[in-house]
């Protein structure tokens, strides 16, 4: 089992910047697949980035490619989201998950492919 905890959220304006961080702890950490989602208000969860276990293989949405970048060190167990040129679609509460990736390349883009999320951290971008 593993928990996770996410920060770096906040309030920014359109074109900034923020690094979320999604900290696990528990046994067997390096054996799970990560990913963070997004939720707004009235909406289901979307699909932001995916990352393997081993860090090496990464996946992202369409909709934040060439903006935002998923990246791990497995030595701090921490998973991080740059978010960089920052629009207010971006508006929501960022959401970290894992699973247990299949191999060391493995990695995931549904939300109902992961077991374990955290609590989430709200970002909030004005125009």
């Amino acid at each position: 089992q593993v928990q996770l905890v996410e920060s770096g959220g906040g309030s920014v304006q359109a074109g900034g910047s923020l690094r979320l961080s999604c900290v696990a702890s528990g046994t067997g950490v390096t054996r799970y697949a990560m990913g963070w989602f997004r939720q707004a208000p009235g909406t289901e969860r979307e699909f932001v980035a995916s990352i393997s276990r081993s860090g090496g293989s990464t996946a992202s949405s369409a909709s934040v490619k060439g903006r935002f970048t998923i990246s791990r060190d497995n030595a701090k167990n921490t998973v991080y989201l740059q978010m960089s040129s920052l629009k207010p679609e971006d508006t929501a509460g960022y959401y970290c998950g894992a699973r247990i990736g299949a191999s060391t390349e493995s990695y995931y883009s549904k939300a109902s492919e992961y077991v374990y999320w955290g609590q989430g951290t709200q970002v909030t971008v004005s125009s």
